[in-house]
């Protein structure tokens, strides 16, 4: 067991070093910079970009939390008909990317920008990030807690507040934090609503001059917002173990009756994330001399983003697995220090991430510049808290008792994992890897930098279509990754 767990602590490491890549890339350029950094931060532009950052990130977080748990509250413990088909719209938004959602809203209405645009088309493609932890927790829940905590005289709302939430709260400060990463990364859908943040700003410092010290302190700043959501979640995220090594009851909870104003309420949500956005495509469709479908040109870029997707996914739920494991297993600082570092890529722009990899590739290993190698890479620095959320969740409810008896039988400490580890999990990783390839799917700046020549991805050619403001010709490209990422997204209906 010694060695297994030796091997597994050492995979994890060496995950953890290559996710701080792209902090160690921000920190010499900081130190490259010198005195200079201090002055280019303390401007009252970087004030202006504080501030729209940190707004629109803790709003999101709220409305996102209030909107995905509301939501799966709803579906999961109401009398509401037709669960599955709930289920299944609650899902479907994050099989629109979220730049396209924004084209939708934004060509409905051109006056559709700044912070209520921009909160409004966040909220709505990623809400859906807290419903699914939120929803999987209400469903494998013991109903037993609250039925003790009712018959002794507690009051609904007071035995939702002191026993239902605390078994929630992994889900909630996961997918939170999930939403909170993603915005402080968003970029495609922050431009084109003229909502400026720090990666609106590193992008355009990048695109309009050779001299990177601005941007790189900017992505400093950007880091440091980083560490403050990550040190939040993990004050917060303290508790005693929820795994149970019972099977729980094996009746469902109860469910409560549900009036006619949530059940619009809850309507109006994929009307706003999937009505609007298809919507609009199809007018232009429709409406648009430049409209048509190029077949050798989309089924080139469809063929590439597939192809991306599902090796992006693939490894970057590998590269996850070890971590999970490490910090659920053996708890302790390097466990917390390498799940920590995991979620730096996530929270900065693709074009720091991007850059990052091309410096160190120039320097160490030339051979991958410009390859698919690197490109998966950066797929997995970017989109590897989505696996390891899923995967954390699947090995906390994983009672690690099952593992002392499989060894006490005399089975391999690697036998272990695969025949009675990954069973368990198996859940998780498969909502894991979903999370990610539609994450790929959608993923816009570093495949812009980073893609072998002549490669081309569906949200490429929807962004340079949409950038020449060629709507007719971009809706195809927006209609096939959604057609692309909505299996994906009903599979993650049926792993929950």
């Amino acid at each position: 067991m010694t060695w297994f767990a030796g091997s597994q602590r050492a995979a994890a490491v060496a995950v953890g070093l290559l996710a701080l890549l792209p902090l160690a890339y921000v920190a010499a350029g900081l130190i490259e910079a010198g005195g200079d950094t201090v002055a280019l931060v303390v401007r009252p532009r970087v004030g202006e970009l504080l501030t729209n950052t940190v707004v629109l990130v803790v709003l999101g977080i709220a409305t996102c939390t209030i909107v995905g748990a509301g939501a799966a509250w709803l579906v999961e413990r109401t009398t509401l008909p037709g669960r599955g088909v709930w289920t299944a719209l609650m899902v479907a938004p994050l099989a629109v990317p979220a730049f396209v959602n924004s084209f939708g809203w934004f060509s409905l209405r051109p006056s559709f920008q700044g912070l209520g645009a921009a909160l409004t088309v966040t909220t709505l493609s990623y809400y859906p990030l807290v419903y699914l932890p939120v929803a999987a927790a209400l469903r494998g829940s013991d109903p037993a807690h609250e039925e003790i905590s009712r018959s002794l005289g507690t009051s609904a709302s007071r035995t939702f507040v002191r026993v239902v939430l605390p078994q929630l709260r992994p889900a909630l400060l996961g997918g939170g934090l999930l939403v909170g990463l993603h915005l402080l990364a968003e970029f495609g859908a922050l431009q084109a609503l003229r909502y400026d943040t720090f990666t609106t700003a590193i992008y355009d410092q990048y695109q309009s001059t050779f001299d990177g010290s601005a941007a790189t302190a900017l992505a400093g700043v950007l880091v440091l917002l980083c560490l403050v959501l990550l040190g939040g979640e993990l004050a917060l995220g303290r508790q005693a173990r929820i795994a149970r090594t019972g099977s729980g009851a094996a009746r469902p909870a109860l469910r409560r009756p549900v009036s006619r104003w949530f059940l619009v309420v809850l309507a109006l949500l994929p009307v706003a994330a999937l009505g609007v956005p298809l919507g609009t495509l199809v007018h232009w469709l429709l409406t648009s001399t430049s409209a048509g479908f190029p077949a050798g040109p989309l089924l080139s870029a469809t063929a590439s983003t597939l192809g991306l997707a599902l090796g992006g996914a693939a490894v970057t739920t590998v590269l996850a697995l070890p971590v999970a494991w490490l910090v659920v297993r053996r708890r302790g600082r390097l466990s917390t220090v390498i799940e920590r570092s995991t979620y730096v890529g996530n929270s900065l722009p693709g074009i720091v991430v991007a850059l990052a990899l091309i410096t160190a590739g120039i320097r160490w290993l030339p051979a991958l510049y410009q390859s698919t190698a690197m490109l998966l890479t950066a797929y997995a620095l970017l989109f590897l808290p989505r696996a390891m959320v899923t995967l954390r969740a699947a090995f906390e409810q994983a009672p690690p008792e099952l593992d002392d008896v499989a060894r006490s039988l005399g089975v391999r400490p690697h036998a272990v994992l695969l025949r009675v580890g990954l069973p368990l999990i198996a859940k998780g990783l498969g909502a894991g890897f979903l999370l990610v390839f539609l994450a790929v799917v959608t993923e816009l700046t570093s495949t812009l930098l980073l893609a072998p020549i002549g490669t081309r991805t569906l949200a490429t050619g929807f962004w340079n279509a949409t950038s020449e403001i060629n709507y007719g010709a971009a809706a195809p490209y927006a209609l096939l990754m959604i057609v692309i990422s909505a299996p994906a997204a009903y599979l993650l209906v049926r792993r929950a």
